[in-house]
């Protein structure tokens, strides 16, 4: 289980994650909604496409543009569609259980 987590809060969990260029996609399905306002930002990848990005609120502190994804990829990048990055201190960790012998 992989989950995005900031300010002590979790913002996404999902079995798996796409990874491309480093960075786990979370699938839109996978997203806390709640935590997500739209921001005005946008970045262009020659590959991927355009990208738009989220501002990030938990109990009264902000994360702007702290994540992102790309509704309409490029060819290349269709596994990523609707699917969702983070960055700007956002911790990416997998929260499967770990076996001990």
């Amino acid at each position: 289980m992989m989950r995005a987590v900031w300010n002590g809060t979790v913002l996404a969990e999902a079995e798996r994650t796409v990874v491309v260029e480093g960075n786990h996609y979370f699938p839109p399905e996978s997203l806390h909604r709640a935590y997500f306002t739209e921001s005005r930002t946008r970045s262009l990848c020659f590959w991927k496409g355009l990208a738009r990005y989220y501002t990030v609120t938990v109990a009264g502190h902000t994360n702007r543009d702290a994540a992102w994804s790309y509704p309409h990829p490029g060819p290349l990048a269709r596994k990523i569609k609707n699917h969702v990055a983070f960055r700007n201190g956002v911790v990416v960790e997998d929260a499967a259980p770990q076996v001990i012998r």
